[in-house]
C-alpha cells in the first residue's frame, strides 16, 4: 500500500522561548475534506447573509430612481442624508466585529442579522424622511456588527495561504448583490402595482433577512471543533490546522482578548497603512453603488435601462474578485495584485471624468466596478495575513473598518445634483483616491519587506549564537516569531 502524504503541524508552543514542539502528522487527504466541507457549509452560509445584507444597504439606490424622494417628499439634501447617517453607526460600532470571538458565533449572527432584516423590512412603512433614518441607523448597526466581522470568523477557520480566496468569495457578494440589485430592480420597475413600486422593492429584499436570521442560528458554527458537520477524526485535523496558524493559545476560539496584543495591535504601522488604504477604497466603493442608475440614467438610459445596466460591471467585479485573490494566494502577492487593480479602478474614473461619449463612459464605469471590489477583496486578507495572534487579527480588522469607514461619509456626497450629468468633480476625486490606494499599496509591501530582511537577518545571527553553543531550537512555521514572514 502506498503511503498516505502526511505533513508536520506544530502541537505546543512555548511562546517565551520559541522551545519545546512536538509534532503530530495529519493526512493531507483529510485535511483537503476538512477544508471542502467547511467551503460547504461555513461559506455558503456567510456568503449567502452577506450577500443579504449589501443588498438591503444598497437598494436605497434604486428605490431613488423608483420613485421614493418624489412620494415621500425629500428634498436632494434629505436624501443625501440618508446615505450618510448609515455611515455613522456603521463607524461607531466597527468595534462589534471583536464579539465574533467573545460571543457564540451562531447566536451573534442570529441577532445581527434578525436586526437588519427588520429594519430593511420597515422601510417599505416608512412615510416621511425621518422613518426612512430611523431605519437606516438600525440597518446600519446590524451590518456594522456583521460583515466587518467576517473575515475574522473565517481566520478562525482557513489558514493564512487559505483565507484570501475564501474572504474574496466572501467580499465578492458585494458587487454581486448590487448586479442582482439592479437586475430586480429592473423586473420590479416593469410590472405595475397597488403599492408603489421602491415599497415593493424593500419588502422584497428584506423578509428573506428575516427568515436567513434563524438559518444562522441552527447552521452556524462556533469553531471547527464544535462542527457538527465534521467527523472526530476531521475535528483533531481542523484543531492542528489552528495550532499551526497561530499557535497553541490561539488554536481554538477563546472568549477572550488579550490587552498586551490590543496594544501592540494599535501601534503597528502596517495597521494604520491598510486602514488609510480602505478609506481610500471606500470612498470610491461607495459612491458607485448608490449613484451608478443615476449616472446612467444622465447618460440618456432610461430609467428601466439604467436598472438593468447597472448589473453587468458589477458581474465582471464578481468575478475579478475571487480570480485575484486566488492568485494573491498562490504568488504571496498580494500587494502588487492591489496596485493593478487600483491603477484599473482609477483609470476607469478618469474615463469617466474626462470623457462625454456614451459609450466611453460606460467602459470607464465597467472598468471602475473591476478595480474597486477586487482590491478591498485582497485588502482585508492582507490584513489578517500579517497577524501573529487572533487578538491582532480582530484590531486589525477594527482599526481597518473604523478608519477605512470614513471613506463613504465623502464618498455618498461627491455627486450633489447640481453637478449632474457628468458629475466631474466626483469622479475626479474618486480617480485621486485609487492612484493614492495604489501608492501606498506599494508603500506597505516595501515596509513588509523589510520587515521580513529584518526577521531573515534576526534568525540567522540567534542561528550562528545556538551553533557556537551547541544547542538546537525548533521554531515556529507560521506564528509570529521565529519563522513568521509577512505576506508581500
Amino acid at each position: 500500500m502506498a503511503e498516505i502524504e502526511k505533513e508536520n503541524l506544530l502541537e505546543e508552543h512555548s511562546p517565551e522561548t520559541n522551545r519545546g514542539y512536538h509534532f503530530v502528522h495529519i493526512d493531507l487527504a483529510i485535511q483537503k475534506r476538512v477544508v471542502r466541507k467547511l467551503d460547504r457549509n461555513l461559506m455558503s452560509l456567510v456568503v449567502v447573509l452577506y450577500l443579504m445584507s449589501f443588498l438591503d444597504r444598497a437598494n436605497i439606490g434604486n428605490a431613488e430612481t423608483a420613485g421614493m424622494s418624489k412620494d415621500l417628499h425629500m428634498s436632494n439634501a434629505q436624501f443625501q442624508w440618508l446615505l450618510t447617517i448609515f455611515y455613522i453607526p456603521y463607524i461607531l460600532f466597527e468595534w462589534l466585529a471583536l464579539m465574533w470571538k467573545i460571543v457564540p458565533p451562531h447566536i451573534w449572527a442570529f441577532a445581527t442579522v434578525l436586526v437588519w432584516g427588520v429594519a430593511s423590512t420597515l422601510q417599505a412603512a416608512a412615510f416621511n424622511w425621518r422613518g426612512m433614518m430611523v431605519c437606516r441607523f438600525f440597518l446600519a448597526l446590524a451590518e456594522a456588527a456583521y460583515g466587518p466581522g467576517i473575515p475574522y470568523l473565517l481566520s478562525f477557520f482557513y489558514m493564512r495561504n487559505e483565507i484570501g480566496l475564501r474572504c474574496g468569495i466572501f467580499l465578492s457578494a458585494a458587487p454581486f448583490a448590487t448586479c442582482f440589485a439592479g437586475a430586480l430592480a429592473y423586473g420590479i420597475t416593469l410590472g405595475a402595482t397597488q403599492l408603489p413600486q421602491w415599497r415593493i422593492l424593500f419588502l422584497v429584499e428584506g423578509l428573506p433577512s428575516i427568515l436567513m436570521a434563524f438559518v444562522a442560528f441552527f447552521f452556524l458554527p462556533d469553531s471547527p471543533e464544535k462542527s457538527r458537520f465534521l467527523t472526530q477524526e476531521e475535528k483533531n485535523v481542523a484543531t492542528a490546522r489552528a495550532i499551526r496558524q497561530v499557535g497553541q493559545t490561539g488554536a481554538t476560539r477563546v472568549e477572550s482578548i488579550s490587552l498586551k496584543d490590543v496594544g501592540e495591535a494599535l501601534i503597528d504601522p502596517k495597521n494604520w497603512l491598510t486602514a488609510l488604504m480602505y478609506f481610500s477604497c471606500n470612498v470610491s466603493f461607495s459612491s458607485l453603488p448608490v449613484f451608478l442608475p443615476t449616472i446612467l440614467n444622465q447618460m440618456d438610459f432610461t430609467t428601466l435601462n439604467a436598472q438593468g445596466f447597472s448589473a453587468p460591471p458589477y458581474f465582471l467585479s464578481f468575478v475579478i474578485c475571487i480570480a485575484s485573490t486566488w492568485i494573491a494566494d498562490r504568488t504571496s502577492q498580494r500587494g502588487l495584485v492591489i496596485v493593478f487593480l487600483s491603477c484599473i479602478g482609477g483609470t476607469g474614473y478618469v474615463l469617466l471624468a474626462t470623457c462625454r461619449s456614451v459609450g466611453v463612459r460606460y467602459f470607464g464605469i465597467v472598468l471602475a466596478a473591476a478595480g474597486i471590489f477586487p482590491a478591498i477583496s485582497n485588502l482585508l486578507p492582507w490584513v489578517l495575513n500579517n497577524q501573529g495572534t487572533d487578538t491582532k487579527r480582530g484590531v486589525g480588522i477594527a482599526m481597518l473598518q473604523m478608519v477605512g469607514q470614513c471613506g463613504p461619509i465623502l464618498g455618498t456626497r461627491l455627486y450633489p445634483a447640481a453637478e449632474k450629468p457628468l458629475y466631474v468633480k466626483g469622479m475626479a476625486v474618486c480617480a485621486s483616491f485609487m492612484f493614492f490606494n495604489a501608492i501606498l499599496a506599494l508603500a506597505l509591501r516595501t515596509y513588509l519587506s523589510w520587515k521580513n530582511k529584518k526577521a531573515s537577518e534576526r534568525e540567522a545571527e540567534a542561528s550562528f549564537a545556538e551553533e557556537s553553543d551547541g544547542k538546537q531550537q525548533t521554531v515556529a512555521v507560521e506564528n509570529e516569531g521565529y519563522g513568521f514572514r509577512n505576506i508581500l
